[in-house]
């Protein structure tokens, strides 16, 4: 298995340099910019060295973000435009006043006095009245209803900016808060007890995460070597190539004799079992470290009982962790030997669980494929590639439960 040449410092080794920095400041006294810290003896030292001192810690101002004008402008915007519906609002009241009104003196002009106008003319008066009463609705209702629209497009916009502004000033107050505790706690470590007047740096450890880093910091050969794929995870062995394709390949299996018995308990493949110098299977959550963080590629090499040798190469390669059932992920396939791990639609080892004997996690309805072929492996239902079979010294026939690989391809569809 080989990646991409990386940089040998991580981000991580950065951030540790940096953070030691910090505190050899605030230790000093040195600490500048928008919040300075004062520290001061408070009375002689001790016999033991121990030192009182005073820390000053300045009030904290919160500058919050200038978006905050946007919210108190676009609230004016809303109350001037409820003001506005509500003049509407008391129009229409008024026009309705206006239109019981009309119909009242409908009723009275029954009963006409003599020089009153004539039913006629009164009816075309009421008339053209109505439709201007009429109309001042419909263009109220209009505004109204654009009002309306506008309010709601005002209160979404006040919402997203609420939201987004909240959240800019809690990160803001957490960053301050953090940066803070930082300094304060670095002092109370650094000086609650003895402070010499010179401290001697850190060392900063280089840690190799595979053997691609070990070939890139000039080991060339071939042999065990510890790694740190995982800074939160202890170092373990590993057995490195460096002279296949270039070097820093790390060996994550190898058959050779028949020395090392492959039809192995979950446990086992879990933690990794054989010698690494001959016979192994490096272990399923080593193997999740190694390719978690970083892109791997994958090499393997075959050799059949003629001398004829073949490989098959994946540019991508992938193992979940133990609650994904140790799940591969692998594809790009290149090389000479075939690609056996996508041979076909019903035998497709891409995507699939970890089985082992004890474990069945594989496709095959009627039984477990890790107990009908003893080993471990990515089954489906069963195999087209099976690489921790029986170790046969020569052909057989019968069950195809030893070390396994489909040579011809066939259309996946």
């Amino acid at each position: 298995m080989k990646k991409p040449w990386q940089k040998i410092l991580t981000c991580d080794h950065q951030m540790l340099f940096d953070i030691l920095e910090d505190e050899k400041d605030a230790k000093e006294g040195k600490i500048t910019g928008t919040c300075p810290i004062k520290l001061k003896t408070n009375g002689d030292c001790d016999e033991g060295e121990d030192c009182p001192y005073q820390i000053n810690l300045p009030p904290m101002t919160i500058q919050l973000p200038k978006q905050f004008r946007l919210i108190e402008k676009t609230l004016k915007e809303v109350q001037t435009l409820k003001e506005a519906v509500n003049k509407l609002k008391k129009c229409c009241q008024d026009c309705k006043l206006q239109a019981d009104d009309n119909q009242e003196r409908d009723r009275s002009n029954e009963l006409l006095p003599p020089n009153a106008e004539t039913p006629a003319e009164n009816s075309e008066i009421q008339n053209n009245r109505v439709k201007e009463l009429q109309s001042k609705v419909n263009k109220m209702a209009t505004s109204l209803k654009n009002a309306k629209n506008q309010i709601q497009t005002l209160q979404g916009r006040i919402e997203k900016m609420s939201l987004l502004n909240m959240n800019n000033v809690e990160h803001y107050v957490d960053s301050k808060v953090a940066n803070l505790t930082f300094v304060v706690n670095s002092l109370d470590n650094k000086c609650s007890s003895k402070c010499p007047a010179t401290q001697p740096k850190a060392d900063m450890q280089i840690m190799q995460r595979d053997c691609a880093d070990l070939y890139t910091a000039g080991k060339r050969h071939n042999g065990i070597y510890y790694i740190t794929p995982d800074p939160r995870n202890n170092s373990f062995q590993v057995y490195c190539d460096m002279e296949t394709q270039g070097g820093g390949w790390t060996v994550l299996q190898r058959r050779q004799d028949g020395s090392t018995n492959f039809n192995r308990t979950w446990n086992d493949y879990k933690n990794g079992f054989g010698n690494l110098s001959r016979e192994f299977w490096l272990g399923n959550d080593k193997i999740h470290l190694l390719t978690k963080s970083q892109e791997m590629q994958l090499r393997i090499e075959l050799e059949d009982f003629n001398g004829i040798r073949e490989y098959a190469k994946y540019e991508h390669f992938y193992v979940a962790n133990e609650y994904l059932k140790y799940r591969l992920s692998v594809h790009g396939y290149s090389g000479t030997a075939g690609d056996a791990l996508h041979y076909s639609r019903h035998y497709n080892h891409d995507q699939k669980f970890f089985t082992t004997p004890d474990k069945d996690n594989d496709r095959y309805a009627s039984g477990n494929c890790g107990a009908y072929y003893s080993s471990g492996w990515w089954f489906d239902a069963c195999l087209s590639a099976n690489l921790n079979g029986k170790y046969y010294h020569k052909k057989y026939k019968g069950v195809r439960n030893g070390i396994f690989w489909e040579k011809e391809e066939i259309v996946s569809n």
